[in-house]
C-alpha cells in the first residue's frame, strides 16, 4: 500500500492521545487525516494499550455516569457507594501529588474538560464501565468505590485501542504502520505549510500537510535517555508498555522546530512490576497484569529485610506510580511484597493469580524468609525481625484504639503509631497485624510505564511552543506523552489517559480548522495522491 503525499492533518502516534486527535480532526472538516506509527500494526496503541484503560473526570455521582457505563443494572446500582468528584476535587488532587508543579493553564484544562471529553469517547463508541475490579471493595455489600477514579474502559487498554480502531476506520481516518518520523520542516511564509519526512518501505518519503499533531510518546523505553534525565540506574528498569516509545519524536520536534522543552524530566510513572517479566518490553497478552498494586493491604521488604515505604501514606490511586522509584533505590532495585491469609482473598487476582506471577507460600514466616533467600533476599533474619517489629506496633495501636475498623475503601487510620510504640518508619493506614498463615510474598522491581518531561503547549489547543520566540510554532500540536508540564514526580492515577483525551480532541479541532482555512495543494500527481478512502 502506498502513502499519501499530501494530507489535511498529520498525525504521529497510535495511542489513545492520537487516536482521540485524529477522530477529533475528522469531525471538525479535516477531509484527508493520515495516522502514521512506526510501530507494525500488532504493536498498535502505544503504551494506551497496557493500561487499565482508566480515566478520571469529574462528575456529578453515579447518576452522572451510568448513561456512559455498560456493566451495572438497575439491581446492582442501589449497592453502590460512589461519592461525586468536583473540579476541585480534581485540581486539589493535581496540585497535592504533584508538588504543585502543575502548569495551571494545562491542569485548568484538564480538569474542566474531563467530563465532556470522556462523554464525547463513550458517544464515539469507546465502551466505559465502573472499575469494580480496581476501584471498589465491597464493604458490609455495598461496593465503596474510592480514590476519585471509578471509569474504566471494557478488556482495559486493549479493548481501548480495538474500539479507537473501529471509530478511526469508521471516520475514514488512513493509517500506515512501520513509518517512523525522520525530520520535520515548516514553510515560513503565508502558507505555514508543514513538510514531514517519513521512512516507508525503505525509502524517505516526504508528506505535506496543514497541520501536525506529536503523539508519539515519552522516551520511557530508551536506557540512554533514561539515565540520561531521569539519572542513574534507569537502565536497569523494567518497561512495561512498548518498545517504540524511545523518545524520537521529542529529540526530532526540539531538532527541527526548536521546540520548547518543559515539565520534569527527571520524573516519570514507575510502578511496582513483576521481577520476572522481560525487561525490555510489556507483555502484549499480559498487558497491565505484572502491575503488583498490593501492597496497601500487606508490606514491602527490600533484599536487606527492611521496609523502605509507609505502604499505607495514601489510598493506591495516589501512590502507585511513584513507588517504583522507590523500587529502584534498593539493593539489587528488587523488594518482596508480603500478606498473610487476612489479606490474600483481596489481592485482585489478574495481578497475583498463579498463572500470571510467582506466589512464594509458606506456613510461617521463617518458612517464607526462607524461600525468599533462595530468591535473592539476604538476611532471613532481619526479614523476620521486622514483621515481627510491625506486628507487635499493630497489636499496641489496637489495644490504645479497640473501636478501629479495618475499611480499604478510605484512609482508616489504623496504623503502627501509638503511644505506647511507634515504627521509624510507619503504616498510616490499613495496618493489619501479619502473623496469620498461610503467607504469601512476591517478588517486584521498578516498571517504567511513561516520562514526565515533554515538549511546552499552549493550553487552549496543544499548539507547541517554540524556543527560540516563545510563541506558537503555528500547525504544529503536541498531545499525550509528549506534552510536558502536567505532571511532576507523581500523578493521580487515570488523569494520563483522560489527558490524551482531553488535549487530543481540542488538537484535533484546532489542526482540522486550520487546515481547512489553508488547504495544501492536491495538484500533485505523486505517488498515494488520492489513496485516501474517503
Amino acid at each position: 500500500m502506498t502513502i499519501p503525499r499530501e494530507c489535511d492533518v498529520l498525525i504521529v502516534g497510535s495511542g489513545n492521545a492520537g487516536f482521540s486527535a485524529a477522530i477529533s480532526a475528522a469531525q471538525n472538516g479535516a477531509k484527508r487525516v493520515l495516522l502514521i506509527d512506526s510501530c507494525p500494526e500488532s504493536w498498535a496503541g502505544g503504551n494506551s494499550y497496557f493500561t487499565a484503560g482508566a480515566y478520571r473526570i469529574v462528575h456529578q455521582g453515579l447518576s452522572d455516569l451510568l448513561p456512559i457505563v455498560n456493566n451495572v443494572d438497575d439491581k446492582l446500582s442501589q449497592k453502590i457507594d460512589l461519592d461525586p468528584y468536583s473540579e476541585d476535587d480534581f485540581a486539589n488532587d493535581m496540585r497535592r501529588v504533584c508538588m504543585g508543579r502543575s502548569d495551571p493553564k494545562l491542569c485548568k484544562t484538564l480538569v474542566q474538560d474531563s467530563n465532556s471529553a470522556i462523554k464525547w469517547l463513550a458517544q464515539n463508541g469507546i465502551r466505559f464501565q465502573l472499575s469494580f475490579d480496581r476501584q471498589a471493595y465491597q464493604v458490609d455489600g455495598r461496593f465503596k468505590f474510592w480514590g476519585g477514579l471509578s471509569l474504566k474502559t471494557e478488556d482495559g487498554g486493549k479493548g481501548l485501542i480495538v474500539d479507537h480502531m473501529n471509530i478511526a476506520k469508521r471516520h475514514k481516518v488512513d493509517i500506515r504502520w512501520e513509518t517512523p518520523l525522520v525530520s520535520i520542516s515548516v514553510d515560513p511564509g503565508i502558507s505555514g505549510t508543514i513538510s514531514a519526512t517519513v521512512q516507508h518501505k525503505g525509502h524517505n518519503i516526504v508528506i505535506t500537510a496543514g497541520a501536525l499533531i506529536l503523539a508519539g510518546g515519552g522516551f520511557e523505553a530508551n536506557p540512554r535517555m533514561r539515565c540520561q534525565y531521569l539519572g542513574p540506574n534507569w537502565d536497569i528498569a523494567r518497561v512495561r508498555g512498548t518498545p517504540f516509545n524511545n523518545g524520537g519524536c521529542l529529540e526530532i520536534a526540539m531538532r527541527d522546530l526548536f521546540a520548547q522543552p518543559t515539565g520534569n524530566w527527571s520524573g516519570c510513572h514507575s510502578v511496582a512490576w513483576d521481577a520476572n517479566a522481560d525487561p525490555n518490553t510489556g507483555d502484549r497478552e499480559a498487558s497491565n497484569e505484572h502491575t503488583k498494586s498490593g501492597y496497601p493491604l500487606g508490606l514491602m521488604l527490600n533484599m536487606e529485610g527492611k521496609r523502605f515505604v509507609d505502604e499505607g501514606v495514601d489510598l493506591r490511586n495516589y501512590t502507585y506510580a511513584k513507588f517504583g522509584r522507590a523500587i529502584l533505590a534498593q539493593p539489587e532495585s528488587t523488594a518482596f511484597q508480603v500478606w498473610d491469609s487476612r489479606t490474600i482473598p483481596w489481592l485482585r487476582s489478574e495481578e497475583y493469580r498463579q498463572e500470571r506471577v510467582e506466589r512464594i507460600t509458606a506456613a510461617t514466616i521463617e518458612e517464607l524468609a526462607s524461600k525468599c533467600v533462595q530468591r535473592g533476599l539476604h538476611d532471613s533474619q532481619a526479614f523476620v525481625k521486622t514483621l515481627s517489629s510491625y506486628n507487635e506496633a499493630v497489636y499496641a495501636h489496637r489495644k490504645e484504639n479497640p473501636n478501629a475498623t479495618w475499611n480499604p475503601a478510605i484512609k482508616d487510620g489504623l496504623s503502627t503509631q501509638s503511644l505506647s510504640m511507634k515504627l521509624p518508619l510507619a503504616k498510616s493506614n490499613w495496618a493489619l497485624p501479619l502473623d496469620q498463615g498461610p503467607f504469601l510474598a512476591v517478588k517486584v522491581t521498578c516498571g517504567v510505564t511513561f516520562t514526565f518531561g515533554g515538549l511546552s503547549v499552549d493550553s487552549e489547543d496543544a499548539h507547541v511552543i517554540s524556543t527560540v520566540t516563545g510563541k506558537k510554532i503555528a500547525g504544529v500540536f503536541c498531545v499525550g506523552e509528549m506534552m510536558g508540564g502536567l505532571f511532576y514526580s507523581n500523578y493521580p492515577g487515570g488523569s494520563g489517559l483522560t489527558s490524551g483525551v482531553v488535549f487530543g480532541r481540542r488538537a484535533g479541532r484546532a489542526a482540522a480548522q486550520l487546515a481547512i482555512a489553508k488547504p495544501v495543494s492536491t495538484t500533485k500527481g505523486t505517488e498515494g495522491a488520492g489513496d485516501f478512502k474517503s
